[in-house]
């Protein structure tokens, strides 16, 4: 029972220093703002959507000690698909990256190394907002710093590998909800 005590008090330990370690982690937007409805420019192009389909500007600051790349996600918890929907997933962002320009999704403005992985549109870039008619939806915009340099995923990865893969050894994390309606 001693020897369990022991391990629990170290995972319990290693939390708290993880998450004391991730307080200073932060990430701010030119283009979009929390709680802020997105413009037309982070708006899908199709599915009865007119906009201009470009990923924001993103920019990050105090990832945590041990960061050796960052993660980008974009995803809408309010979809009407019973799993939400995947606008976006970066990995593999070499650590010393800190910024996202507007537009830079599937361009050549892209950090050397990163990897697009294809969102639920089916499309290996940026998927704009694009809900349903008078429904306002979330979009949660989440930076994570991660302690390898790459994630190792294979071609053709799929949304729910690569958040398994973020999310089991993620470092802090930081992001911006935003919202659309149309």
């Amino acid at each position: 029972m001693r020897r369990i005590s022991l391990i629990a008090g170290a995972v319990l330990a290693g939390a708290l220093a993880a998450s004391a370690q991730a307080e200073g982690f932060r990430l701010t937007s030119s283009t979009i703002a929390e709680g802020a409805q997105m413009n037309e420019e982070q708006v899908f192009a199709g599915f009865g959507c007119d906009g201009g389909n470009r990923s924001p500007q993103l920019s990050w600051s105090g990832a945590p000690e041990g960061t050796k790349s960052f993660a980008v996600t974009a995803y809408d918890p309010d979809a009407p698909t019973g799993s939400g929907w995947w606008h976006w997933q970066v990995v593999d962002i070499p650590a010393s990256v800190t910024t996202l320009e507007a537009g830079a999704s599937g361009t050549a403005a892209m950090p050397a190394g990163a990897k697009e992985i294809s969102n639920d549109y089916g499309v290996t870039s940026f998927g704009g907002a694009c809900p349903p008619p008078g429904e306002v939806h979330r979009y949660i915009f989440t930076i994570y710093a991660l302690p390898v340099d790459t994630l190792g995923l294979p071609d053709g990865a799929r949304n729910a590998l690569a958040g398994f893969m973020i999310n089991s050894m993620t470092l802090g994390s930081a992001r911006i909800t935003a919202v659309y309606t149309r």
